[in-house]
């Protein structure tokens, strides 16, 4: 997509899933790339696998730690100059039920999922006000629309970013700023199997719905079209995604299907 080319694109959880398969995507599209998660071992083996990785570089980010936020910034600006677009794309998921799930792992959804792109978000904010231009992206989930059984702290903290990104894009209804919500259902991941159980500790195996859910690359090249597009909000999956729809007109009736369905 030509929108792309030479964009200056930071993208964050870009070691596997849904990251990894937008970094390869905005590769072959000529993009300037900064990836970023925890793992640098892993973010350097995506950028040898990038069309262009002369034109991609590794900054390590730690959603969880706040304070380091406006250095990881001045840090992701001095490899380009500037910074085009801000794909919020890191977090975790969650699966457990909430009698057996232990305060500290809400807390470290809020943390990580919330709070951790609510502060990288706002760390850059002040130099996309300055250009005048740019364009925030956060992957949540349609979870952030309506909820679903084993995923109340995960739901809880994708709805919050749903609330803060809306209010982003009207505070800055003024400016060349774009802000835009991208809403996965079931995709091809480790989400699954890295989501935290009511003790904290990973799951360590696949959901059967997302393990039939669409693949990474295809939900990256759909994802980015919507950006490009620069909508407000976009759902991508399967069927799941009426999910939106059915909750907005008839919440009895998502309720009594989303209990029969295999997400439960």
């Amino acid at each position: 997509m030509k929108e792309y080319r030479e964009k200056v694109v930071w993208v964050t959880g870009a070691s596997s899933g849904i990251g990894r398969a937008v970094a390869l995507e905005l590769s072959k599209y000529g993009s300037c790339l900064i990836l970023s998660s925890r793992s640098v071992k892993k973010l350097e083996a995506v950028r040898q696998e990038c069309a262009h990785p002369g034109k991609t570089r590794v900054v390590a980010l730690d959603l969880g730690d706040f304070k380091s936020m406006d250095a990881l910034v001045q840090q992701a600006l001095d490899q380009f100059g500037h910074i085009d677009i801000l794909i919020n794309n890191a977090g975790i998921s969650q699966r457990s039920l909430i009698a057996d799930t232990a305060l500290e792992v809400y807390e470290d959804l809020i943390r990580i999922n919330y709070l951790g792109t609510v502060a990288l978000t706002t760390a850059l904010l002040p130099h996309m006000i300055e250009r005048n231009q740019g364009q925030v992206v956060t992957v949540t989930s349609l979870m952030g629309k309506f909820g679903s059984p084993l995923r109340s702290g995960y739901c809880g903290a994708k709805h919050a970013l749903h609330g803060f990104m809306d209010v982003l894009r009207m505070e800055l209804h003024h400016t060349g700023i774009d802000v835009t919500l991208i809403c996965p259902g079931f995709v091809q991941t480790a989400i699954a199997r890295n989501a935290l159980t009511g003790t904290g500790e990973p799951q360590e195996h696949d959901d059967q719905a997302t393990s039939r859910g669409m693949p990474a690359d295809v939900f990256a090249r759909k994802m980015l079209r919507a950006v490009a597009r620069k909508k407000f909000e976009a759902y991508i999956g399967g069927k799941e995604t009426m999910g939106v729809y059915v909750k907005r007109f008839f919440p009895k009736l998502l309720h009594k299907l989303v209990l029969r369905s295999e997400v439960v």
